[in-house]
């Protein structure tokens, strides 16, 4: 697996040093990065094969950069790395999309075995299909998240091809809020459901050219999506 593409994020600068180096001596192309903030901005730009993120970053702790890591690639590894040791916080990172946990201090033979053992259950996965769903005036291609119409080609976030997904599957019966939010969202909080109606309404405006589509709002319980 040499030269497999690793960012890493972490914000004790003499820890991020020696894993930096260690992993470069074993053929690995790695990218440190400190600041929480500027981690996304590094992902798009550097398009690793896995991320390394300690929770406990400065200005974006690593779940937050994790959920908006899933927003832009479902399917990349997330190693999380943290020194906190209470059962919630585990859960929690597997929320964001989390496919590993390790504890500080760690050896490096370990970190580099879970690298290894993700990567390889990357590349064992089967190529998916393209699956391509007709709705009115528009393709949707649900693994590439894009969304055609004769006028343009939309990349929809990980989280709209989710919701449109979801919806499509319930179409023509009611979908619950709570089950949509605890499907792809892992909670029913009151920011979650306000996440959803900001979700909902950009999806609306997607279809808005073609009147046959409707997303609609049964109150006080979910949601009908009529094609």
């Amino acid at each position: 697996m040499s030269g497999l593409k690793i960012l890493y994020a972490e914000d004790e600068l003499f820890l991020g040093k020696i894993v930096r180096e260690s992993l470069q001596s074993r053929g690995f192309e790695v990218i440190m990065e400190a600041d929480g903030a500027k981690v996304v901005e590094r992902f798009k730009q550097f398009k690793p094969a896995i991320c390394v993120l300690d929770v406990m970053l400065p200005h974006k702790d690593g779940f937050a950069i994790a959920d908006e890591i899933r927003q832009l690639d479902e399917t990349v590894p997330i190693i999380f790395l943290t020194a906190k040791v209470q059962t919630e916080d585990v859960v929690k990172g597997f929320h964001a999309g989390g496919n590993d946990y390790i504890r500080k201090p760690f050896s490096m033979e370990e970190l580099i075995v879970r690298i290894q053992h993700l990567a390889r259950n990357q590349s064992d996965r089967p190529k998916e299909t393209t699956v391509v769903l007709n709705l009115g005036k528009f393709r949707f291609q649900v693994n590439r998240q894009l969304l055609i119409s004769e006028k343009e080609e939309k990349k929809l976030s990980y989280r709209e091809s989710a919701l449109l997904k979801l919806l499509y599957e319930n179409r023509e019966s009611i979908i619950d809020r709570r089950v949509i939010l605890n499907l792809l969202w892992g909670n029913d909080s009151f920011f979650n459901s306000r996440n959803l109606d900001v979700y909902i309404t950009r999806l609306r405006s997607y279809f808005k050219e073609d009147p046959s589509i409707e997303i609609i709002t049964i109150k006080g319980v979910g949601y009908r999506f009529v094609v």
